[in-house]
């Protein structure tokens, strides 16, 4: 694939939440940029992830540590592991420059997460920037807005 379609950008956003849900953590990190950053924001309308303290802020190395985590046997406290589920929209695709190799989709989703008798529903927007790389689509950069970032959160311990 040179140029995805929209669909195909579409689809891609459809695989990647599946992925999660299915605990499938290391095809997830497959999908990501070297260089790409997972953001969540603290604050509403937040546009500085360096400056500004954020919920998370995580590039490829933090990423693979919560995955090799996540995936450990000797990580205690995901006995038994936490299980999640993304209920999404079908994503807008906000941009595409076939040019540029750049494609950023829009996606509104309730997230849940458990484990045991503890479960948390998070609404959020997901904003990827997407990229083709040998012909396949690639996450060059995800920020995750929660509804209601300003919240206290127990610990997400997957990924929305």
């Amino acid at each position: 694939m040179s140029v995805p379609s929209k669909d195909d950008l579409i689809d891609f956003i459809y695989a990647e939440a599946r992925m999660l849900d299915e605990g499938r953590f290391g095809e997830w990190l497959a999908l990501w940029m070297p260089e790409g950053h997972y953001w969540m924001p603290l604050d509403y309308k937040q546009d500085d992830p360096v400056m500004t303290t954020s919920l998370l802020y995580e590039d490829n190395f933090m990423l693979r540590l919560r995955v090799e985590r996540l995936e450990g046997e000797r990580t205690f406290s995901q006995k038994p592991k936490s299980r999640c589920s993304h209920v999404i929209q079908r994503p807008f695709v906000d941009g595409y420059d076939p040019e540029a190799n750049r494609y950023v989709t829009n996606t509104s989703m309730h997230y849940v997460e458990t484990r045991l008798d503890d479960q948390q529903l998070l609404a959020l927007t997901a904003r990827h920037e997407l990229t083709v790389v040998d012909g396949a689509i690639r996450i060059a950069n995800k920020r995750v807005d929660l509804l209601n970032c300003d919240a206290a959160f127990g610990n997400i311990q997957l990924l929305p």
